[in-house]
């Protein structure tokens, strides 16, 4: 299939805008003479959107132009410069859509002023946060140097960052819930932001299960009549809410209804088997021929076994786990390892068993998946360490798991992709095997808050809003800072009990120093790829170093820019990434208070898993065969 030219979208987006104009204007005018509240307010809806067009074009044809310059090249183009101007055509189309369907209904009997006056409004709220967020790109584009997706070191990210609290992010939530997104996930898009605000709800109110869950079944219709009302709560939820809430939410994909409901809906397997790797140092035999010691995971909660789920569609000899097979297939040359995503803190191999069971069949290759601990019990790099672990470990015992490792895939998304990464570079960095390939799921590269004309699209993600991202990294990586603090307060005391000649007093506080103490205080995540623990942490459990995600560190050059944004990222994360109380001006908009530590009781820790237990009973009645459902215990495995 050719595809569509540069010139022939811009014409065909050209044509669309006019028509949309068009028809603005024609429904504006018709609906002027209706003297009704909602006629009036659809009226000037209408006009807005003329307007919020014209203020659009400019900054979308200059970003437009210029960016095929941010390519990564020229047979991959994308960058979030592209796709911010896909997403504002995407929206024109949509508004063309209602403007159309206004037209044709809008002398009809039985119109609905009111329904399409929320429509429209809520179309013209969108078109005028886009409008903002070109406004910041073409800053970004001016800031940054050609074909840097980054802008330059003269701005910090803090100040670049802060100017976004201007964008309007409820009208992204609301009726035009994931418009940039195919009509098939829209419905599931809204299904799961319903369920967020609901959920909130319970975790956030008093009383017990029945309560919570029949309040939950209220709060979930009125989200779903009413939303504005569900915008406002997932604004408010991403702000003001805490990483527990995060794990709490993405956790419920761990309840036992849905843990078994990849047996229902998705193929069999015959091998479904847990695995637990003891901590135990271990050899492999790296790239040049010598024996390479893989140190056991032990930063932060000391050592623990490693645990591996092995799902394979058929048994293969010398793999293990049990299977009704009586015959078994030679082990397969290939072998997937596999990370799951949850934004470091949360879900595991099972929650991801619906698309791992559909690979094991349609490929027929074995697959490892690896359950890393989560932050923010088991902070970077104990993630790291645990993935590197367990793909030696693979590599070593790949007769275990029904493969001869002759081709080894490394395979994740989100953080699980950010880890695969991580792998690959300390196999170089150690001069471990490698990996043969990796297939990498949208893929957090760079760690770091620094502005970026992608970053700017999870003002609108359904799924990850901002505030959760930035919660997720600080769970994952903030403790940095912290020690980091440790160690200064140590050093200062150091400094008190050194002996000084009469008539001098040591400089402290000075300019300089205040200088250097912010860039040390904020020194948490704009670096965390290229820093080691050992800087940090105890050197009996820091049992390795981290990994740059650009490059090995002995060929990294200083970056004076990365380490100028340093001093900026704690200030940051203490202005957007909060649990304070709202202002009280705006407590006619809050639809919560996130609970404070030492004035109000935290929310029951074992909410999820009372609706596990719940599920577990209601499943009960189902009757679904033991085996289908059932999964081998956890086996444990030798290192060597």
């Amino acid at each position: 299939m050719e595809l569509v030219g540069e010139e022939e979208v811009i014409k065909s987006f050209s044509s669309v805008v006019n028509e949309l104009t068009h028809l603005c204007k024609e429904n504006a005018e018709a609906l002027r003479s209706d003297e009704s509240a909602e006629g009036q307010r659809l009226s000037a809806a209408f006009l807005a959107i003329i307007d919020h067009i014209k203020t659009i074009l400019p900054s979308l044809d200059k970003i437009r132009a210029v960016a095929p310059l941010y390519d990564f090249s020229p047979e991959t183009p994308g960058n979030g410069y592209r796709s911010f101007v896909n997403i504002v055509e995407t929206f024109v189309a949509h508004a063309l859509k209602l403007a159309r369907e206004v037209a044709a209904a809008r002398n009809n009997l039985f119109f609905r002023k009111s329904g399409y006056m929320k429509e429209v409004e809520a179309c013209s709220h969108v078109l005028a946060s886009l409008g903002t967020c070109l406004e910041h790109l073409v800053t970004y584009i001016d800031l940054s140097e050609t074909g840097n997706l980054f802008p330059d070191d003269k701005h910090s990210p803090a100040e670049l960052l802060a100017k976004t609290t201007n964008i309007n992010q409820i009208c992204f939530y609301g009726r035009c819930l994931g418009f940039q997104f195919c009509e098939s996930m829209r419905k599931a898009l809204q299904f799961i932001c319903i369920t967020m605000a609901s959920y909130s709800e319970a975790y956030y109110n008093s009383g017990g299960l029945i309560s919570k869950a029949t309040n939950s079944v209220y709060t979930g219709s009125k989200y779903l009549i009413d939303p504005e009302l569900r915008a406002r709560r997932i604004v408010n939820i991403a702000q003001y809410s805490d990483v527990e809430f995060c794990k709490a939410f993405w956790q419920l994909a761990e309840t036992d209804l849905m843990q078994k409901l990849p047996s229902l809906v998705t193929p069999s397997v015959a091998i479904n088997q847990e695995i637990s790797i003891p901590p135990q140092s271990f050899t492999i035999i790296g790239i040049d021929g010598s024996d390479v010691i893989v140190p056991a995971p032990s930063s932060h909660i000391g050592p623990k076994p490693v645990l591996v789920r092995l799902i394979s569609a058929n048994h293969r000899e010398g793999m293990l786990g049990k299977t009704t097979d009586t015959h078994s297939l030679p082990p397969s040359p290939y072998l997937l390892v596999h990370c799951h995503g949850g934004g470091f803190v949360a879900q595991s191999s099972r929650s991801h068993e619906c698309y791992l069971r559909d690979w094991a069949n349609w490929l027929n290759v074995p697959i490892i998946s690896v359950d890393y601990s989560l932050a923010p019990d088991a902070p970077f790099p104990r993630a790291l360490e645990e993935t590197l672990y367990a793909y030696c470990w693979a590599r070593k015992n790949c007769n275990m798991l029904g493969s001869t490792g002759q081709k080894v895939i490394l395979v994740g998304d989100s953080a699980g992709a950010n880890l695969n990464l991580g792998v690959a570079l300390k196999c170089i960095e150690m001069g471990l095997p490698r990996p043969h390939g990796m297939f990498l799921a949208y893929v957090p590269v760079l760690v770091a808050f620094i502005p970026s004309p992608a970053r700017l699209l999870c003002f609108m993600d359904p799924l990850l809003p901002f505030g959760f991202m930035m919660r997720c990294l600080k769970a994952y990586a903030g403790h940095l800072s912290i020690d980091t603090k440790k160690d200064e307060q140590k050093s200062e005391e150091n400094i008190d009990d050194l002996p000084y000649f009469e008539g001098e007093i040591p400089a402290k506080n000075s300019k300089a120093d205040e200088e250097m103490k912010g860039q040390l205080e904020d020194e948490s995540l704009t670096e965390l790829p290229l820093r080691s623990p050992s800087k940090f942490s105890d050197h009996e459990s820091d049992s390795m170093t981290t990994v740059s995600l650009v490059s090995p560190p002995a060929l990294q050059p200083e970056n004076s820019a990365a380490a100028r944004s340093r001093k900026y990222v704690a200030q940051f994360l203490d202005r957007y990434v909060q649990n304070d109380k709202i202002k009280d001006d705006e407590e006619q908009d809050v639809l919560f208070e996130a609970p404070q530590a030492e004035n109000s009781v935290p929310p029951s820790p074992t909410l999820v898993e009372r609706f596990s237990s719940m599920a577990s009973s209601f499943t009960g009645h189902f009757s679904v065969s033991g085996s289908s459902l059932s999964r081998e215990p956890s086996l444990e495995v030798a290192c060597g």
